[in-house]
């Protein structure tokens, strides 16, 4: 069966490939194995510098890779670009860290010397989602390549043309061939890869579903695995936030890339002492949005990237309101497209799809507590532990609810955002592992122990 790239917005073909057959898979790895082998004795600086520009040829070509993502699954063209660009930023931030993170680090004992090395692990199979097809290939790529490594890219199967401008962006940037190299293969076949010795390490970002797989088949092989999986991040007001600063934020951590996001806020936590002034500011802000043609630059939300996440997100608002919440919608409608227009849900009971499942696309439910503890106890009652974010004018305050949520990353009076500089992933079933900053560096590396005696 061939791939196919689908405009989510006029629902027409834009493409078709033809998948790689066990042979080419096989030629590929092989290519991959000798690039390895060369790659990984480059000094640090080297494979830096190449990461530098790559940088700049993301800069210098942003609009034509933007158009890309917009036109293959649905993303706003000023989000597409903002995400090129923060693939830029993370090429010149590793480039200019991650030599000094490399370094083999000495170790006082009673020996002549003991020291710490860090080595590549070989080819990383990168499996990878469709909603970041730039950012969540950068953000595990990047660091992976410029200690040693190798990428054998299995994207996501909407976004074919992504995954291979990705390749042609390495190539572009001066890479030696199969330094990162896209495989047009299915997900049975990336199991298979995982069961054989043809690759050493696997990184996945995708659903909790796909999360299992892998990590039962790299678990079998015993391959060093980091997982990010999906999240139901908790957006906690308190009864002293800046409401109108957390109602406005709280639209746009909901709905960027259309709530198609493991980080999208998903759940408003609000004290019930704020919560009628928090929904006031939340529905006004929500019915300005724009949503329309993601080509159009004055668009906030597009369509959602496939048929199949528009079927899931009307079964999860009709279980809502089927269990007696209010759905607030916004007034749009459209005769082509997979379109979803934002809604808000209150009156919430515990056992909705829509708290109980991740939800991804722009609907926004609001659960109104008593306190700060009711809503400490709310954000953790979930599965996932990806990450959170807390409004209160009162820093200490927040700061000691952020040690007790259950969440691998917490934002005080913002939305949260990966960072190159900072670690990112999530605990619970929202994954393992830590992707960015040194953490993420040296997830992909043997931590080799070297003693030295007289």
């Amino acid at each position: 069966m061939k791939i196919q790239s689908v405009n989510p917005y006029t629902e027409e073909v834009l493409k078709e490939f033809e998948p790689l057959g066990p042979e080419e898979t096989d030629t590929a790895i092989k290519s991959l194995r000798l690039a390895f082998n060369s790659w990984r004795t480059q000094p640090v600086s080297a494979r830096a510098d190449l990461v530098k520009r790559l940088g700049e040829h993301l800069r210098e070509d942003k609009r034509r890779y933007a158009e890309t993502i917009t036109l293959e699954m649905g993303k706003p063209i000023r989000e597409s670009v903002s995400e090129i660009e923060k693939c830029a930023w993370l090429c010149d931030w590793f480039a200019e860290h991650a030599p000094c993170m490399l370094e083999p680090e000495e170790i006082i004992t009673e020996a002549k010397k003991s020291y710490v090395m860090f080595q590549p692990l070989g080819i990383v199979l990168a499996i990878m989602p469709w909603n970041f097809p730039f950012w969540q290939a950068f953000r595990f790529g990047v660091p992976a390549i410029i200690a040693g490594n190798v990428i054998a890219l299995k994207h996501a199967s909407n976004v074919p043309a992504s995954a291979l401008a990705i390749e042609e962006a390495f190539r572009m940037a001066g890479f030696p061939e199969n330094i990162l190299k896209t495989l047009l293969i299915t997900a049975s076949d990336a199991l298979s890869l995982i069961d054989g010795d043809m690759v050493d390490a696997v990184s996945l970002t995708g659903s909790n579903q796909a999360g299992q797989q892998v990590a039962e088949h790299a678990g079998r092989r015993i391959k060093k695995t980091v997982l990010e999986l999906g999240g139901s991040d908790p957006f906690i007001v308190l009864d002293d936030a800046d409401i109108e600063k957390a109602g406005r934020m709280a639209v746009s951590a909901r709905t960027i890339n259309g709530g198609q996001s493991c980080i999208a806020a998903k759940r408003f936590i609000v004290l019930e002492k704020v919560a009628k002034e928090f929904i006031s500011v939340f529905l006004s802000r929500m019915k300005e949005l724009r949503v329309g043609d993601p080509m159009d630059e004055t668009t906030d939300i597009g369509p959602v990237a496939k048929k199949e996440i528009l079927d899931l997100l009307l079964e999860q608002v009709a279980d809502a309101q089927k269990k007696g919440a209010t759905v607030i919608k916004t007034d749009h409608s459209f005769g082509r497209g997979f379109f979803f227009p934002p809604c808000a849900v209150y009156d919430i009971k515990r056992d909705m799809r829509v708290v109980s499942e991740e939800v991804f696309g722009p609907i926004a439910p609001i659960i109104v507590v008593r306190d700060e503890d009711e809503a400490v106890r709310t954000a953790n009652d979930t599965e996932y532990g990806l990450g959170a974010s807390i409004w209160s004018r009162d820093l200490k305050r927040a700061e000691r609810l952020a040690g007790r949520i259950e969440a691998g990353f917490v934002a005080i009076n913002d939305a949260v955002r990966s960072d190159p500089r900072l670690p990112f992933g999530g605990i619970k079933k929202s994954g393992i592992g830590r992707e960015l900053s040194h953490y993420g560096l040296k997830e992909f590396v043997n931590i080799k122990t070297v003693v030295v005696k007289e």
